[in-house]
This record gives C-alpha cells, sequence and structure tokens, in this order.
C-alpha cells in the first residue's frame, strides 16, 4: 500500500512513520520544511514539500495514493487556529478526492457535549470536514496519549519531579482514559485494514482515571512523595501562566491544553474493541512503559533541532521537555575532520580548553561525596568509542567527524549530558555544543541556576578552546598542503516554535 504521512516530524507522526516503514510500506512524507522528516526518514521513504494551507502544492504529493494520514493541528499557533484548521481540513480532502484515494485516517479527540473547548471543538470539526468528503475517513478519537516525550507526560513528569507540594485546581480531578503511545500507534496501523469506512472509533486505554491519579502513579513508580492541595478558584488562564513557569509547555498551549482538559475525556462507545484486535494497557503499564523508555527516545532526539534559533540560547534561555539546555554555536573556516579534532581529544591528559583547573576541582568535589570523579581519563588520547570512560563522563554516542555525545557519571541532583556536533555547509563549519540538564526534583532546579555564572564561563571557555584548536588544525594542514576531499553537506536550518502555523498531534 502506498501511503501519504502528514505530521511524520511530530510526536505521533514520527513514531508511527517508523511504524509502517517497517510494515513495508511505500510511504510519502508531506512537509512543509523536508529536510526535518528527510533526517527521520527510511532511504526509501519519500520526502516532497507542501502545505495543507497551499492547495496547490498538494496535487504531487497525492500522485498514487491509496491511503492518507492527516496528523495536523494548530494548537500551538497564534490567531484564529480554528479557521486555519478548517482550510487545511477542506484542501486536504478536496486533494484526495481528485487523486482517487481510497480511505484517509484521521486522529482526533475525545469529549462530549455542548462546552467542549475551542480545541477539542476544532479537533472535532476537522474529522467532520473530513468525513463529509467523498474519501471514507475513519477517525480515532483518543485521550490523552502516555508516552516518552509526549505532551501530556511531559507535563505530568515535570509537575510531579519539581514541585513536591502542589496547588491543583478542578481540572486535576477530570477523568480521563490515557492511552499508551504503543497503542495509539497500533490503532493507527490497524486502520489501514479492512475496507474503508466513514466513522469515528473512540478509542482509550484500560483505565479511567483523572490527572490527578497520574500524577499520583507517576511519583508511585519514581519514589516520590508529593502533596496535592486542591484549590478551587483557579482558573485555566492562570493554570497556563503557572504551567509557563514549571513545565516545558508554552503558555498559549498550556491554555489551551488546560481549556481542554475540563472535559471528560473517557470512552464511551466501545465499538472499537470490536473492530480491532488492540487489548489497550493500563495507566500502571503505559507510564512504566514510558519510563523505560524514556533513555532510549531520548538519546535518538537532535537536541539542536528543537531549539528556537540557530545560535547562542544562553545559559537556562531554552527548554526542551522538562529538561535544561545551553546550546551555542561557532562557525569555523575548516572542514569537518579538522573542526572534529580538538572535540575527539577532550579529557585525560588535553583537559577541557581554558578551564581545566575548574574542571579538576569539580572532579575533587565529586570524589568526596563518593562519586568516580574526573581519575579515570580516558582509554585512548586520540580515539574514543561509545562506552569510554571520559573523566566523570562516559560516551553515549560517536559519529567520527560528526557527533560527540558524553553521558554524566558525577554525583548530581539529576541527569547531565554534554554533546559536540559539527556540520560542514557551502563555505565553513559549524560546531554545536550543547549542555542538557534533566533536574530531579526543586534541588535539581536550584543546582542548575545557582551554577549559572561558572557554567556559563566554563561551557563558553570550552568551545572557544575547541575553536581556537580548531584554527590550530587548519593551519597545520594547509602549512603542509593537505586538503579536505570530504563534500559539503545541506546547512540545517533550526526551526522556531513561536514561527510555526501547525504543531502535530501530541
Amino acid at each position: 500500500m502506498k501511503i501519504l504521512l502528514t505530521g511524520a516530524t511530530g510526536y505521533v507522526g514520527g513514531r508511527l512513520l517508523e511504524q509502517i516503514e517497517a510494515d513495508g510500506h511505500e510511504v510519502r512524507c508531506l512537509a512543509r520544511e523536508p529536510s526535518h522528516a528527510r533526517a527521520i526518514a527510511a532511504p526509501r521513504t519519500e520526502v516532497v514539500r507542501g502545505d495543507v494551507l497551499d492547495a496547490d502544492s498538494l496535487e504531487a504529493a497525492f500522485e498514487d495514493i491509496d491511503a492518507a494520514y492527516y496528523l495536523i493541528h494548530s494548537m500551538g499557533s497564534q490567531g484564529d487556529f480554528e479557521e486555519r484548521d478548517r482550510a487545511g481540513a477542506r484542501n486536504f480532502a478536496a486533494a484526495a478526492r481528485r487523486a482517487g484515494v481510497e480511505r484517509i485516517i484521521y486522529l482526533g479527540g475525545l469529549g462530549r457535549g455542548s462546552d467542549l473547548s475551542p480545541h477539542l471543538r476544532s479537533r472535532q470539526e476537522i474529522g467532520e470536514i473530513l468525513r463529509a468528503g467523498s474519501v471514507p475517513t475513519l477517525e480515532l478519537r483518543a485521550s490523552i496519549i502516555i508516552g516518552s516525550g509526549s505532551l501530556s507526560f511531559e507535563l505530568v513528569r515535570a509537575l510531579v519531579e519539581r514541585l513536591p507540594v502542589m496547588v491543583t485546581p478542578r481540572w486535576v480531578n477530570v477523568r480521563a482514559q490515557p492511552l499508551a503511545i504503543e497503542d495509539l500507534i497500533a490503532y493507527l496501523v490497524a486502520s489501514l485494514d479492512g475496507p474503508p469506512e466513514n466513522r469515528v472509533y473512540e478509542i482509550g486505554g484500560a483505565d479511567q482515571v483523572s490527572y490527578g491519579d497520574i500524577m499520583r502513579e507517576y511519583a508511585n513508580q519514581r519514589g516520590l512523595h508529593r502533596f496535592m492541595i486542591p484549590v478551587p478558584v483557579l482558573t485555566p488562564h492562570l493554570s497556563s501562566l503557572w504551567l509557563g513557569l514549571v513545565t516545558p509547555v508554552y503558555a498559549r498551549i498550556g491554555r489551551k491544553l488546560i481549556d481542554g482538559v475540563r472535559n471528560s475525556t473517557v470512552v464511551e462507545d466501545h465499538s472499537a474493541l470490536e473492530r480491532f484486535s488492540v487489548r489497550p494497557r493500563g495507566i500502571r503499564n503505559s507510564i512504566a512503559r514510558a519510563l523505560v523508555n524514556e533513555d532510549r527516545e531520548f538519546a535518538r532526539t537532535r537536541w539542536s533541532d528543537a531549539l528556537s534559533s540557530g545560535g547562542d540560547t544562553g545559559w537556562g534561555g531554552e527548554k526542551l521537555g522538562s529538561r535544561l539546555v545551553d546550546s551555542r554555536v561557532r562557525t569555523v573556516s575548516a572542514d569537518a575532520r579538522q573542526a572534529f579534532a580538538p572535540i575527539r581529544r577532550l579529557g585525560g591528559n588535553v583537559g577541557w580548553y581554558g578551564s581545566s583547573a575548574l574542571w579538576r576541582v569539580r572532579g575533587f568535589l565529586d570524589l568526596l561525596v563518593g562519586g568516580v570523579g574526573s581519575r579515570r581519563g580516558r582509554r585512548d588520547p586520540e580515539h574514543l568509542r561509545p562506552g569510554d570512560t571520559l573523566d566523570f563522563w562516559r560516551v553515549e554516542a560517536f559519529e567520527p567527524d560528526r557527533l560527540l555525545r558524553l553521558a554524566a557519571e558525577m554525583k548530581l541532583p539529576g541527569r547531565a549530558w554534554l554533546q559536540f556536533e559539527v556540520e560542514l555547509g557551502e563555505s565553513s563549519t559549524e560546531v554545536r555544543q550543547t549542555a542538557l540538564f534533566d533536574p530531579r526534583g526543586l534541588f535539581g532546579l536550584l543546582y542548575w541556576y545557582a551554577l549559572y555564572p561558572v557554567h556559563q564561563f566554563v561551557f563558553d571557555r570550552l568551545l572557544e578552546g575547541i575553536v581556537a584548536r580548531t584554527g590550530e588544525e587548519a593551519g597545520g594542514a594547509a602549512e603542509h598542503g593537505i586538503t579536505s576531499e570530504q563534500p559539503p553537506t545541506a546547512e540545517r536550518k533550526a526551526v522556531n516554535p513561536e514561527d510555526v502555523r501547525h504543531v502535530h498531534l501530541a
């Protein structure tokens, strides 16, 4: 079957892409920025440029397509997102009709009644628009999604990890039916089977619980003790501002999200259990799987692709999920091999370029509290491989002349990574250094911000030292008449979340 997938760079779409590729389907991804989809798609998957708001761009995308997934919604955009969603759905349905597509599969949101939030009302209206066309549209309506990296899970995770005591508004007690990401993908894949149908299926996990229940179960599995104090006067607007301070959710997305959770999202029509062979897991197992998969899924994520600009973010100035990021970039006149050489030699006897004394002090303090310190050094002064120790770091990922990711093994109130990326442009090379911290509780946040001046100095000196040694490397090569034969690669353009018109469904 030949499938058109929208939203491939989103949370659900990315996982669905991986599954339908593995199942052997011929896949074409529709993306406004093809380079972003190309980075995650298999080599045999086709990626085309297009936008559902630009009807003319859809014609080529639908050529020879049998089934199309519609996984787009504008919750993160400013202005009249509802009208943009209507226009996009109409364009998509019309293009599918003209191309003779057999079926459309759409992921909507659970909820019933006349007082639905604008977000849920729009989600369901999109399904109605698609079903009103001549192409049979199967709509799956889901509650919140539980999985490592999902918006709902990251919200719960951030609240529970950071707040020992939580003042909880009434929406925390509203009932939902959380669905594990694995089960959602199974439903989406199974929707390709059977005759095309024009109907709605409500899908949810095995348990009906509240957001409060989810937070308590997460705290239980993490061994955390949390206290919740109910307050009946906290409005959706105030809740969204509060979430903006303590969670990774942008305030305007938080407002729409909170406005939506005031509606109960439970399954009332159980016909999906007859139509599909999927038997969804309960909340306990869903959270356990999300926690187990968290490190594996996070390691596959390119942090810099989610940063808000191509330049420095400034220490503490960026959130990625519930993690805190310091990312800085420098451009050098050298090839990738020369730029990566100083990165490859970090640690051990070479040290950390410009502030090695502070790194040694950090290692000594780590020894005092029972950590590994920096006495381990490194296995080889020139060569690295995944699993190598490097002072109080361990090599988590290594790609010669392109990528080095280190996972911290010192004693910390959280988890930390340090990543270096080198990318060759048309006339220069970009070196990106990213420090990332996953704080554990309130003390973890205090640790991050209390060390602001030290980290600002250390990480700036580290990158400047790499740049200076890159110049020495390039100068030495030029002196000996050595040139690089490495072909240039396309420059990756970072995305500013404030400019994104469509947020792929999470």
